[in-house]
């Protein structure tokens, strides 16, 4: 629809529900001048409930989703209100001109009290109503349009139309690359290359360096040494030093069942409690005296 039959719909609108709300005036001001209003509430009583009745519309057309569902529910439960009391005032004669009793709509009394209590809280659920509906109206962030793409149409059929042949045309043709020859691999021998020295003037005699005299050095070490000293006694071992034959006799009462193969320096170390050395001396003399070569003592 364009602008103008837009404009014409809204002016149509406006004009019918003005209509209405006219009609609907005398009704509901009648309805407030019964159940106590003063002269100026009576007059301002059709705006509350009709009033929100057009909120509503609006915040309808606005919203989206939850919201909307609200506002409807709003709209239709204030419709119905609307035209019971406009029933009821059509139905009571006297209401027309202000001759019957105050807080008085029906005879029967459990009917009186509903309408009475009905049209007593119209106004408290417009207060309520048209402000949650406002708010709502407010805060609502419509969702973003999406830009429409520039001959989208033409695009689509464009790819439509497209053949297989075309895309294989498009396609370029493979290149054949044309094989190169390596050349045969030349043997060379593995000879250390020699920088060329360079020139020496021969004005200059030549000079004899001093002869560099080696000696020992003891290697330096990084870490800090410990102080040294006479080991105190009570630091020293309680078990009395052993003599060679001491150390043989022992090991050979701690090696008479052990294999040869086992008979290492490590484990006669380690059996006899000794050092390295004297288990190495240990171990060639076992071995010897197990080959046969030297008796045992």
């Amino acid at each position: 629809m364009n602008r103008t039959g837009r404009i014409l719909l809204v002016t149509a609108l406006v004009a019918v529900v003005a209509m209405a709300f006219r009609v609907s005036w005398n009704a509901l001001r009648d309805i407030a001048n019964a159940i106590g209003a003063d002269h100026t509430a009576a007059t301002l009583y059709p705006f509350v409930v009709d009033g929100l009745m057009a909120l509503a519309l609006v915040a309808t057309l606005v919203l989206a989703g939850r919201d909307r569902t609200f506002g409807l529910r709003v709209l239709g439960t204030y419709t119905i209100a609307s035209l019971v009391l406009n029933y009821v005032h059509g139905l009571v004669p006297e209401l027309h001109g202000r001759t019957v009793d105050w807080g008085r709509l029906a005879d029967w009394d459990p009917a009186n009290w509903a309408l009475v209590l009905l049209a007593t809280s119209l106004p408290v659920g417009s207060i309520y109503f048209g402000s949650d509906l406002v708010a709502k109206v407010l805060h609502h962030r419509p969702a973003p349009t999406p830009t429409p793409v520039a001959n989208a149409e033409e695009l689509t059929e464009t790819m439509s139309n497209r053949s297989t042949a075309d895309l294989a045309e498009s396609t370029p043709a493979p290149v054949v690359v044309a094989p190169v020859r390596i050349p045969d691999p030349v043997a060379v021998e593995f000879v250390k290359s020699t920088l060329p020295l360079k020139p020496v003037p021969t004005a200059l005699a030549p000079t004899v360096a001093p002869a560099i005299e080696r000696h020992a050095v003891a290697a330096e070490s990084t870490r800090p040494r410990r102080a040294t000293g006479r080991v105190p006694e009570v630091a020293r071992s309680s078990r009395p030093r052993r003599t060679p034959d001491q150390l043989l006799a022992e090991a050979r009462t701690v090696t008479a069942d052990w294999p040869d193969a086992r008979l290492t320096a490590e484990g006669i170390r380690l059996a006899v409690h000794t050092s390295p050395k004297n288990a190495r001396t240990l171990r060639e003399t076992l071995r010897a005296e197990r080959d046969g070569t030297v008796k045992a003592g």
